[in-house]
């Protein structure tokens, strides 16, 4: 193996959700050198269907209490339709990476406020020092949240690169509502989801690795 690709795989691996942050922010220098090169990433008929809006600072302790409050009373108004329901193997994997968090978090499933309390961490963003939310032009739909998806995955990469962690919220796009209150965003970009980054805590839940299934699962190979 190249020492390329012994890098590739190293970044790769060691990339995963962080929910615990240090305070110290990020430098702009560091976040250009990571979404600099994200722009790169392919799209179809190389539309580059994306738009990031970042958050640090006061709007930042702005919306971190704002969007606790409103999400528990259920003021939510996402751009885009989830229900998150799934079934079979794909519920299976959801319960399983639940179960992983909060047992590393020490709360058991009849704790029904603390898992709550927990859960509301999304909409405090963990404690990042920054959070980037993530856009569609309006109108556009699934094929464009694939090209949206890649080029995330490549920023989530460049972070790992740089250091530092991060966390892909779905949560957060049920807020799109409260964040346009805080922050000025145009009209025709719609929010699909936000991610969460700074430099990692030494923590337990930033060690939990959610199961992956096997190649021969997931790939099918035909000649």
């Amino acid at each position: 193996m190249s020492t390329t690709a012994e890098i590739f795989r190293t970044i790769v691996n060691e990339r995963r959700s962080i929910r615990a942050f240090k305070p110290d922010p990020v430098g702009r220098d560091v976040i250009d050198a990571v979404f600099t090169p994200a722009l790169r990433a392919p799209s179809n008929c190389n539309t580059q269907p994306w738009f990031v809006h970042i958050v640090t600072g006061d709007k930042l302790e702005e919306l971190r209490e704002l969007l606790p409050m409103a999400f528990a009373k259920g003021d939510v108004a996402p751009d885009f339709p989830y229900d998150g329901v799934y079934d079979g193997v794909y519920k299976d994997r959801q319960y399983g990476a639940a179960k992983a968090l909060y047992d590393a978090l020490g709360i058991p499933r009849e704790e029904k406020a603390k898992r709550q309390e927990w859960f509301l961490g999304n909409f405090r963003f963990f404690d990042a020092p920054a959070v980037a939310f993530f856009m569609l032009p309006d109108g556009f739909g699934l094929r464009e949240a694939c090209d949206l998806g890649m080029f995330t995955q490549t920023v989530m990469l460049g972070l790992t690169a740089q250091g530092l962690g991060s966390c892909p919220q779905t949560a957060l796009g049920f807020m799109a509502k409260q964040i346009r209150e805080v922050i000025d965003i145009p009209e025709d970009h719609k929010l699909m989801f936000g991610l969460s980054f700074g430099y990692p805590l030494d923590t337990p839940i930033n060690g939990v690795v959610t199961d992956r299934t096997d190649l021969a699962s997931a790939v099918t190979f035909h000649s």
